[in-house]
């Protein structure tokens, strides 16, 4: 997998580096005294093997591993119901990682997975939080549930979210970007949450919502 951008180098696992390609000589030093393996080439070469803002740098990694849902560590955790825009995943994992939340699960099919842009968009940020990929969501409910914890589904025919008293152990679900949460997920919730809207677009960015719900579940007085 082909990863980039400094703050992307910066928080890499060293052991998760296969090479590095840079233009930028102002880094040579740094990845020498590292001891990382290293080619130096011309920029033009950098922009056709990433499409977005190399800075210079591009890395090649050993794909991603994903981790499984004996895995799951926290007393918060985040279930995302097929999102497709990778954008989204980045911005949800930076978002759970400043907020202390180690799990997100995906589901293995028809679901954006961990790629270049979800590792510059996470600002670092997937090194610290876990992935969990797996094969049925309503399973990976069911076993949480059997593990105390608290089914939250966001939907827009939910409650508000700032009048509930959440569960210690806890699950926050975000659906789809255009379909929102399938019916058999909401089917398998303990609670619909929604955030109030008073425009008249009446809709958030799922990222947005994450964030918004994320924080308003792990701080509620």
């Amino acid at each position: 997998m082909l990863v980039y951008g400094k703050n992307v180098l910066k928080e890499l696992d060293s052991k998760k580096i296969k090479k590095i390609y840079l233009s930028n000589r102002e880094l040579i030093a740094e990845l020498k005294s590292k001891n990382w393996k290293f080619e130096l080439v011309p920029k033009e070469r950098l922009d056709k093997m990433v499409s977005g803002n190399h800075q210079g740098i591009v890395v090649d990694i050993y794909d991603y591993e994903y981790s499984k849902i004996t895995d799951v560590d926290s007393d918060f955790v985040v279930i995302l119901d097929h999102l497709e825009d990778p954008h989204n995943l980045g911005a949800i994992i930076r978002t759970c990682e400043c907020a202390g939340i180690k799990n997100v699960i995906i589901p293995k099919d028809r679901s954006v997975l961990v790629n270049d842009t979800v590792f510059k968009v996470s600002v670092g940020a997937i090194n610290y939080v876990k992935i969990i990929m797996v094969s049925n969501l309503v399973n990976a409910i069911n076993y949480l549930k059997e593990n105390g914890y608290f089914i939250y589904c966001a939907d827009m025919d939910g409650e508000d979210y700032r009048r509930i008293d959440y569960n210690k152990k806890k699950v926050l679900i975000i659906g789809n970007e255009g379909k929102g949460i399938s019916n058999i997920v909401k089917k398998n919730s303990d609670v619909v949450v929604s955030i109030p809207m008073k425009g008249k677009i009446n809709s958030l960015n799922a990222s947005v919502s994450a964030g918004i719900l994320i924080y308003g579940m792990n701080y509620h007085d």
